[in-house]
């Protein structure tokens, strides 16, 4: 534990160098709000936290750094989330309000959201399909022999399919095949259709169409998890190594490494994960601020924003806190 004056000292040098990016000097920080030492003492001080591990002097009369451990306590200290200024906010609210349509794409929206709230890659992991309800079917004919299937997820999501028959249907079997399914569809989830598929003994028309929309809606299909990432290039302006950056845009388009890594630092209680703290050795210089999005009150997908290790953590926080609190609420209105 730190006393309080080296506390201040720590926070006032992480501050800095995170607007910075360059090394801290003690007669900046003998200047910082609250530190009120000669900057003979904050260099003393200075020292006792190189030697401690929270700082790092990259370069002999140089100013010091932060390191890992430096971060992870003013993070610590910054006690999570705090409010979004009230421009984001508003921006968050307006976004909320007239975003709709198809789940893939207000997800892919929500993404550049984030990145355009915090300037980092902005991160979201979509809702699952194998644990969403099916809400409502809704049967719609096309052409005499073309119908189209619209099946609203209790995640959000919207499955569309178009059946076509061997035989020509009227808006009477298409109403009635579209009531049966509700029957049986609403609240089951999709890979519980399959349950319902047996030897298919069709007596008519509307058992036809029945059995046609259970096949392309059962679960077999199901994809793997989808990932939305937006503002990669707000992430590669942030950092100076070419090679930093070729790695880091290596990682995130493999989707199945995203969705671990998010998924491996909510399993081990973190908001935040700092430089090797992500487990993910090419993510050294990074840090991942990440939040799960609830829907119906169970979680259903992850949010996160991937950038620098002196990345603003508090504008981080909040962004992704208020942007998990506002998705899942759309979604869970539908």
């Amino acid at each position: 534990m730190l006393d309080e004056r080296k506390a201040t000292i720590l926070r006032a040098v992480v501050a800095e160098y995170i607007e910075t990016a360059q090394p801290v000097g003690s007669g900046h920080v003998a200047s910082a709000p609250g530190v009120n030492v000669s900057s003979a003492t904050v260099r003393n001080d200075m020292a006792v936290l190189e030697a401690e591990g929270y700082l790092v002097q990259p370069h002999t009369s140089a100013g010091r750094v932060p390191t890992e451990k430096g971060y992870r306590f003013f993070v610590d200290q910054l006690g999570g989330p705090g409010r979004l200024g009230a421009t984001e906010a508003q921006q968050v609210r307006s976004f909320f309000s007239h975003t709709h349509g198809e789940l893939e794409r207000m997800l892919a929206d929500t993404s550049r959201l984030l990145s355009s709230l915090t300037s980092y890659a902005a991160v979201v992991v979509a809702p699952q399909h194998e644990v969403a309800t099916i809400r409502s079917v809704q049967l719609v004919g096309l052409t005499p022999r073309v119908v189209l299937v619209v099946g609203v997820l209790s995640n959000g999501a919207i499955e569309k399919h178009t059946i076509e028959v061997a035989e020509d249907v009227d808006d009477l079997t298409v109403n009635a095949a579209g009531v049966r399914l509700s029957t049986m569809l609403v609240g089951r989830t999709l890979v519980s259709i399959g349950d319902l598929l047996g030897p298919t003994h069709a007596e008519g028309a509307v058992d036809t169409m029945v059995a046609a929309v259970l096949d392309a809606l059962r679960g077999e299909h199901r994809h793997d998890d989808q990932v939305f990432i937006g503002g990669t290039s707000e992430m590669v302006a942030a950092f100076d190594a070419v090679r930093t950056v070729s790695e880091i845009l290596r990682i995130l388009e493999q989707q199945l490494v995203v969705v671990g890594l998010l998924e491996d630092v909510l399993r081990r209680g973190l908001s935040v994960a700092i430089g090797r703290e992500t487990g993910n050795e090419a993510l050294a210089d990074c840090s991942l601020v990440v939040a799960p999005y609830m829907v119906d009150g169970e979680a259903a997908g992850t949010i996160g924003v991937l950038g620098p290790t002196r990345m603003h953590y508090d504008q981080a926080l909040s962004a992704v806190a208020v942007v998990a609190d506002r998705l899942g609420r759309r979604l869970s209105e539908g």
